[in-house]
């Protein structure tokens, strides 16, 4: 039922004009920019270049909010010069407590200079650009299994505070294959100290997807992947209470809620 309802919503949001267009902290603004004539048109958001894809025969910038961006009205830029105008509204977000082992919320210099580290190699992969055709942003599912709704809680680790968790934990046990839920370039793999074995695919135009906390990485970096093709197996690798994969999607460099683009 929820999904339903927030593929409703989905629907609504990619027929509205620009000046009606209105989303939340964490979701996806569809902007009209009219006729699909000559060249894809460049818009960016906050300085970043957004996907556009050619809809129907009609341009839509498809701009990913971030959770900490303030409510209100905001702004595309074109090439031109141009601005398009959306309203951020107020959407609230529960909270998460977890019991996590203590190394993972209390880090040594060790683990602080590699989580350092690793920051900067998952910051280059969700914030790749490739050019690409697209006419939807549709995502079929990498896992079957039971959904949380959990993206955008407020997370406490040991009671402790913590960034808002930026993907949906979807239920798989250990070895579920994970699959491409659509085409792509795998733009990196590896182990990193919370996120454990990790695939980033770039599906083009800033539109990425990562999988986290895997039991193994069935696929190596620069690979092209269709969807529906084996990725990787479900784990429990990285800063987790059990088994399960963490789906992220990412567009203009920004998280945003995956139920949105879930087809299925």
């Amino acid at each position: 039922m929820l999904r339903a309802i927030l593929l409703s919503l989905l629907v609504l949001l990619s027929s509205t004009t620009s000046a009606s267009v209105s989303t939340w902290p964490g979701g996806v603004a569809f902007i009209d920019l009219g006729a699909a004539q000559g060249t894809t048109p460049v818009a960016r958001f906050n300085g970043k270049r957004v996907l556009v894809m050619n809809e129907a025969g009609q341009w839509r910038a498809v701009v990913g909010v971030p959770l900490d961006a303030e409510i209100g009205v905001a702004s595309i830029t074109l090439v031109d010069g141009q601005s398009i105008e959306f309203t951020i509204a107020e959407h609230a977000y529960p909270e998460q407590r977890l019991e996590v082992a203590q190394s993972y919320v209390s880090l040594s210099d060790d683990n602080l200079e590699r989580v350092g580290r690793e920051r900067k190699i998952i910051d280059g992969a969700l914030n790749s650009w490739r050019d690409a055709d697209f006419n939807d942003v549709h995502l079929n599912a990498p896992l079957r299994g039971r959904r949380s709704s959990s993206f955008g809680l407020r997370r406490f680790f040991n009671d402790t505070p913590r960034s808002p968790h930026k993907g949906m934990d979807i239920a798989g046990g250990a070895g579920a294959e994970i699959v491409a839920p659509r085409g792509g370039v795998v733009t990196s793999t590896g182990n990193y100290y919370f996120n454990g074995n990790t695939v980033f695919i770039d599906h083009g135009q800033g539109f990425v997807t990562m999988y986290c906390h895997l039991s193994e990485i069935g696929v190596e970096d620069g690979q092209h992947v269709a969807a529906g093709m084996a990725i990787g197996a479900v784990g429990a690798t990285g800063r987790v209470t059990g088994p399960h994969l963490h789906f992220g999607t990412y567009l203009n460099g920004t998280a945003v809620d995956p139920a949105l683009l879930l087809t299925d």
